[in-house]
């Protein structure tokens, strides 16, 4: 049992590249491509982007893992890692844009009951609305 996880973690060394730049980690399981000045790109502009919409100057950017190969396209906040199945901009930068507001949420350190009234507020506004075709009834 060893000696397969041995063989698994010298495999996957093996077949990952990394690329560290300020912050970002990029692995690529098998010889997928990436471009890493594009990622390293989307990385900067996602955090400031968040930082510029909501955190005024707090400086937020944290390390992320990108994953290139997965299984499935995912976000982990816990292990602040994205995994995509293949080099996608968009996913790439909706990713980042959740880690970055989700740290951003994490250091109001508010507690549950008001994310849950923040919650109920999000969706009583989305009730509240109602489409023009829907008053025509």
């Amino acid at each position: 049992m060893a000696s397969n996880c041995r063989l698994a973690i010298v495999v996957l060394m093996l077949t990952t590249a990394c690329v560290g730049q300020e912050g970002l980690t990029i692995h690529s399981i098998g010889k997928q491509k990436y471009p890493a000045a594009e990622a390293e790109k989307i990385y900067f502009s996602a955090w400031s982007v968040v930082q510029h919409e909501f955190a005024g100057n707090r400086p937020i950017p944290q390390p992320v893992v990108l994953v290139l190969g997965g299984d499935k396209n995912m976000v982990s906040s816990e292990q602040l890692q994205i995994m995509l199945v293949r080099w996608d901009p968009y996913m790439f930068a909706q990713g980042v844009v959740m880690l970055a507001f989700e740290d951003l949420m994490a250091s109001y350190n508010l507690p549950l009951q008001e994310k849950m009234t923040i919650t109920r507020r999000a969706v009583a506004g989305a009730d509240s609305t109602v489409e023009v075709q829907q008053i025509r009834k």
